[in-house]
């Protein structure tokens, strides 16, 4: 199957700038392609990998792919997706942003040798650090229209509550990471989220003024991802869902693909997977006729969390999910502990016995402490997995995960965690 085919099926494609002519060029010859991320902070989260998941796909099919750090574009901020101006960050929050994220990159696409020969990845500050704005004016500057500028969705909507020029230029400096990278990569097409339409349609311009009308250069954008009810994706309970396991633990990650809803599972299969169209095809026919199992959903949260944290960090996740489901959290080390209960109710305690229904009041797990003795004496309350029914039971620090921490169920389901001081 064509990339293009295939990309189509997967729902993937938003625009093209001539589907017949980027067809024809990737059945040509392995083409040359890149996607760029703005060092706007020190991680992606999974809203930005959708992209360079189709720069992979490009990949796998035999292609080029360049991953662009916006090392210059980030300083000055992109308006797209904005109704009001960036705060600029300082230049050492920048650079701290962009060794960030190229290393979250090599971690991502440059995991073997042949990764490191097919994947090219670059910082488009290299190429403009010595621009001079007399240049910038004269060499690029003269080839844009200021009326073609201003048309343009991501200026247009924001004439009316006003763009500053430094905004206003984001367009004129991705253009030329567009003309920088055909001439040197023999870049021919650029990908981008939906909001990037007219940054590389301004890009495609430059190059035939520039390169001369006949240049075979092309652009394609993704959808807007939404989920079934309509709200953006790519959000959980506690904010972004990072690729930093600092930010978002692999556990976590792996929970949020997990418990992803019925009606949405298969896109994001088609999306974040390399699965085979059978095999997806196969969980679609799953998801439909017997959707208590979620294969679906389980499926797809190994897949990703294998992808972006590795098959270590996956089976921690799958470990401590399992731990959870059956209760048996005593498998578990301080570490695992940390990660599975981090968003639980939390407590601080020092390292001294005491009687387990007064301390169950102190810490303020219990409400009384004869609504603690109650629980304890019908066994609703257990201690690191283990249930206590002895009303004179006296808690101890050895009764904890490494002596960081201590893990209180209250009933079925009801978690707490206490870190000893």
């Amino acid at each position: 199957m064509n990339i293009i085919d295939d990309l189509m099926w997967r729902g993937a494609i938003n625009q093209m700038t001539d589907e017949e002519g980027l067809r024809q060029l990737t059945q040509e010859k392995a083409v040359s392609l890149y996607c760029g991320v703005d060092p706007t902070g020190d991680s992606m989260h999974i809203g930005h990998l959708i992209p360079f998941m189709i720069l992979r796909r490009f990949q796998l099919a035999g292609h080029r792919p360049v991953i662009v750090i916006g090392g210059a574009t980030g300083s000055i901020g992109d308006p797209s997706g904005r109704t009001s101006e960036r705060v600029l960050q300082t230049k050492e929050q920048v650079q701290h942003n962009v060794e960030k994220l190229t290393a979250q990159m090599k971690r991502l696409f440059l995991t073997s040798q042949e990764d490191q020969e097919a994947v090219r990845l670059v910082n488009n500050y290299d190429w403009t650090k010595e621009l001079s704005l007399l240049d910038f004016l004269r060499d690029y500057g003269k080839h844009f229209n200021l009326n073609t500028m201003l048309a343009k969705d991501v200026v247009a909507s924001r004439l009316e509550v006003g763009i500053s020029f430094t905004e206003f230029s984001y367009q004129i400096l991705q253009s030329i990471d567009f003309l920088q990278l055909f001439r040197k990569e023999d870049v021919q097409v650029q990908i981008g989220g939906a909001d990037q339409w007219g940054n590389i349609t301004a890009g495609l311009e430059l190059i035939r003024k520039v390169e001369g009308a006949e240049a075979r250069a092309y652009g394609l954008t993704i959808p807007l991802m939404l989920k079934s009810d309509g709200t953006k994706f790519g959000k959980s309970a506690g904010g972004a869902v990072w690729l930093d396991s600092e930010k978002t633990t692999p556990y976590e990650f792996y929970q949020f693909w997990l418990n992803q809803d019925d009606r949405d599972v298969i896109k994001y299969i088609k999306y974040f997977t390399f699965l085979e169209k059978e095999e997806i095809e196969a969980l679609e026919v799953s998801v439909q006729e017997e959707p208590h199992k979620r294969q679906a959903q389980k499926r797809l949260a190994e897949e990703v969390t294998r992808f972006v944290h590795g098959e270590a960090a996956l089976q921690d996740a799958l470990k401590i999910t399992n731990a959870l489901f059956t209760g048996d959290v005593q498998q578990l080390n301080a570490d695992e502990i940390e990660q599975g209960f981090k968003n639980m109710p939390t407590f601080e305690s020092e390292k001294v016995e005491q009687n387990l229904a007064t301390w169950l009041v102190d810490l303020g797990i219990e409400p009384s402490r004869r609504q603690s003795r109650e629980d304890i004496q019908n066994g609703a309350i257990s201690i690191n997995g283990e249930k206590i029914t002895d009303l004179e039971h006296v808690w101890a620090p050895e009764q904890s995960f490494e002596g960081r921490f201590v893990l209180v169920r209250r009933g079925k389901k009801k978690y707490f965690l206490v870190k000893l001081k």
